[in-house]
């Protein structure tokens, strides 16, 4: 297989109608690289999507209140009603493969009202009202200082972790930012962190823009009593939040004493759901992406093996010569295979080297320009390359086989007498 002479064959062979060879090459080129651009396009808006996503624990829900749609037990039609932080203590007592439940309130928002000043500065920003637990289901880089912890929650302490997007608006560069003190909605609360969010989605500077204290601080000071807006409740590994949701809301509608059969009563939102649905949106991309670009693969892999049929034709004679030697009809058959298979892998090896330029040239310009929505980081895998090749060198054989069989049907006379 490694002759030298069997090697200076094939190129010669190859070359001697080196246009002819050039067309053909290019169908198997033009179906590996429209493989590779149409994976890579596809990883792309997959990265862009999924970095919706952020960082959030993909096994959580949100959970809210609404008014009922049903009366039930006395109680009206059209009610409303908050849960309670008991609710929090019966869903850890009764459903044991929640990993997190955070309880929360907010108030304001950048598209509201001022409600926090830093001396003569004002802003409008989300507050919310957290457990520590929090920043394991939505997680955020500490800058400075640190985030809430149980102790905080106890002594119910009125501190306040903010975002960089908050001392940008509120402090000067140099001001000393620990220890310092904002006012929300008039009562001090003193800065004991700093934080930052990794987001390249839309919301991303609005989530540079909130501010966390203690949710019993919250409580008290915005006179909320036992009242939560809205539930963080995320899933341990091994257990989908999907298939507990409906257990969760029922046990929310004994305790809050809403009808069975009203769904309008508790908002959810299921992100482990919504990344599932995501995932599955992908792999079938993924899916046509292969069967197109296999498609045309195959079309070129079929201009080969034509061209390999017409230079077997062409070659009659000197088959015939060979056979009439002596020569083996397998070392015959195999020349035929490697011509097929050389010209096959190295026509998709340039379909690679030029789809993985490309590539690179579309990062660079991403990079140029920054961010595009819904589409990021466009590459190909390592394995996708393997599979690459493994196509081109099963297509080689296919493409080679059909010319191989005919060259070793030819009979020594017969090629002789050919003119």
């Amino acid at each position: 297989m490694f002759n030298r002479d069997r090697w200076r064959e094939i190129i010669e062979v190859l070359t001697s109608n080196l246009f002819r060879t050039i067309l053909t090459a290019f169908g198997v080129f033009w179906g590996i690289l429209i493989l590779i651009i149409l994976l890579a396009a596809g990883k792309g808006l997959e990265n862009g999507i999924k970095t919706d996503f952020g960082d959030i624990a993909t096994n959580t829900m949100f959970m809210w209140s609404q008014a009922t749609s049903k009366e039930y037990q006395g109680l009206p039609k059209g009610r409303r009603f908050s849960f309670k932080i008991e609710d929090v203590t019966a869903l850890k007592e009764n459903i044991s493969e929640l990993r997190f439940i955070s309880p929360r309130n907010q108030l304001g928002g950048f598209r509201g009202e001022n409600n926090v000043v830093k001396g003569i500065k004002v802003g409008a920003f989300n507050v919310y009202g957290d457990y520590p637990e929090i920043i394991k289901q939505d997680p955020m880089k500490i800058t400075l200082g640190r985030f809430i912890n149980q102790t905080d929650i106890d002594e119910k302490r009125k501190i306040a972790i903010i975002g960089e997007g908050v001392r940008t608006a509120l402090y000067e560069k140099e001001e000393e930012i620990l220890g310092s003190y904002i006012k929300i909605q008039g009562v001090n609360f003193m800065v004991v962190g700093t934080y930052k969010k990794n987001s390249n989605n839309g919301d991303g500077e609005e989530g540079q823009k909130e501010i966390f204290v203690p949710f019993t601080a919250f409580s008290q000071a915005f006179n909320r009593g036992n009242d939560v807006g809205w539930m963080a409740i995320t899933a341990n590994d091994g257990s989908s939040i999907t298939s507990l949701k409906e257990g969760i809301i029922n046990l929310m509608k004994k305790n809050r004493k809403i009808h069975p059969e009203d769904d309008r009563a508790i908002g959810n939102f299921d992100l482990y759901e919504q990344f599932n649905r995501v995932e599955s949106l992908f792999t079938a991309m993924r899916l046509i992406a292969y069967f197109v670009g296999i498609l045309v693969l195959i079309s070129g892999v079929i201009g080969v093996s034509n061209i390999m049929l017409i230079v077997v034709k062409e070659r009659t004679k000197e088959i015939g010569i060979r056979r009439a030697l002596g020569e083996d009809p397998w070392s015959i058959k195999l020349q035929i295979l490697m011509e097929s298979i050389f010209l096959t892998i190295i026509s998709g090896m340039g379909g690679i080297i030029f789809g993985a330029l490309f590539i690179y040239g579309v990062n660079a310009l991403l990079d140029a320009v920054g961010p595009v929505d819904m589409f990021l980081n466009p590459s190909v895998s390592l394995g996708v390359v393997l599979i690459a090749l493994m196509i081109l060198i099963v297509s080689g054989l296919f493409a080679g086989f059909i010319p191989a069989q005919s060259a070793i049907k030819v009979k020594p006379i017969d090629a002789l007498r050919a003119e």
